[in-house]
């Protein structure tokens, strides 16, 4: 649910509400605008002009990463996508006047639902079979996104396909560079190892970048099905796969100390990643005997995720208490990833 806004991330009401009326006539009522706290990276506010409910995204303050937090992709996947893959949100504006906020910016429908983020939500608990059926649900949505046609959905042009993999590793080592505030022989090892055992992709795929629980949402009482999946900013064309190794990520690891998250992972009975895996093979036909390599990658990736959101922190561009952990979040994953490649 949305909240009152953090200090030091309000939007200039100002210039912003008479932008959105000269651009979005059909809005009437009075402005007000709350939050939405529980991402890390893009700031999401929620917009009601009256009854009216729209959300807005922005990056976050600060110094940004080349290519990160990228609203102009978001806007390009979500007013295009909707026909061939219903949980992505409509797309209505796209800002990339500075004047306005300062910062270009995507507005969409709001839709409303359950995210799960720490742990079971009420309203699914007593279900039967529930942590299993939500986790299905999450891999057939992954494989059915990696399943559409992307010359149909019109996004022929959203990216670069060939080379994919070799580009994502060079983009992320650059990240890695710019944000990093110490020396971490796990992320150096990391980097040469993957560059030198990129494998060939399966399929050429929309890759949604961060396809995860929290960016996810159900309906109550409806763990068989994901009605929306949102943060499309890193999405592109490329191989699924990597996708998939993203998830998995995120998801509960033995070999994660839960000390060493700024977040708290999974609470509950979930299953495992190999059943996270075997269910994917089974809804895409996929073969996934190099998934090591791509659930190293997206360690490392995660690594330096963590890297730039504890960079902005030591930099005084965000408030935010939660990013002060995100530095041993960062050496924690850079480890996992070098694990992962050596098994």
């Amino acid at each position: 649910m949305p909240k009152p806004i953090r200090p030091g991330e309000e939007l200039p009401t100002q210039r912003l509400e008479p932008y959105l009326r000269q651009q979005l006539p059909e809005l009437t009522g009075p402005l007000t605008i709350t939050q939405f706290h529980g991402g890390h990276a893009n700031l999401t506010y929620e917009l009601r002009f009256g009854d009216q409910e729209l959300v807005l995204r922005r990056p976050p303050f600060g110094t940004i990463a080349p290519g990160a937090h990228d609203m102009r992709r978001e806007y390009q996947i979500l007013s295009r996508l909707g026909d061939r893959f219903a949980p992505a949100p409509r797309a209505l504006l796209l800002c990339t006047d500075p004047e306005v906020i300062g910062a270009d910016f995507v507005v969409m429908e709001r839709r409303h639902g359950v995210v799960v983020r720490y742990g079971l939500p009420e309203v699914f608990q007593g279900l039967p079979d529930v942590e299993r059926r939500l986790t299905d649900a999450l891999m057939r949505v992954s494989a059915d996104l990696h399943r559409v046609d992307v010359a149909q959905a019109g996004l022929q042009d959203l990216g670069k396909p060939a080379g994919f993999a070799v580009r994502q590793l060079r983009g992320w080592t650059k990240r890695w560079q710019l944000a990093k505030l110490e020396e971490n022989a796990a992320m150096d090892h990391l980097a040469t190892a993957l560059a030198d055992d990129i494998p060939g992709p399966q399929a050429v795929s929309i890759v949604h970048g961060d396809l995860k629980f929290d960016n996810c949402q159900y309906q109550a009482e409806e763990p068989d099905r994901v009605s929306s999946v949102f943060d499309w900013d890193m999405a592109t064309l490329g191989d699924p796969l990597i996708d998939l190794a993203g998830t998995l990520s995120f998801w509960p690891d033995p070999a994660l100390n839960a000390a060493d998250m700024p977040i708290r992972l999974l609470d509950g009975n979930w299953p495992d990643k190999a059943y996270l895996k075997a269910r994917y093979a089974e809804y895409t036909g996929f073969d996934l005997s190099r998934m090591s390599w791509y659930e190293a990658f997206a360690c490392y990736k995660t690594a330096v995720i963590a890297q730039q959101l504890y960079h902005r922190y030591v930099q005084g561009s965000t408030r935010d208490e939660r990013m002060e952990k995100f530095g041993r979040a960062a050496r924690a994953f850079a480890q996992l990833g070098r694990d992962k490649l050596a098994a």
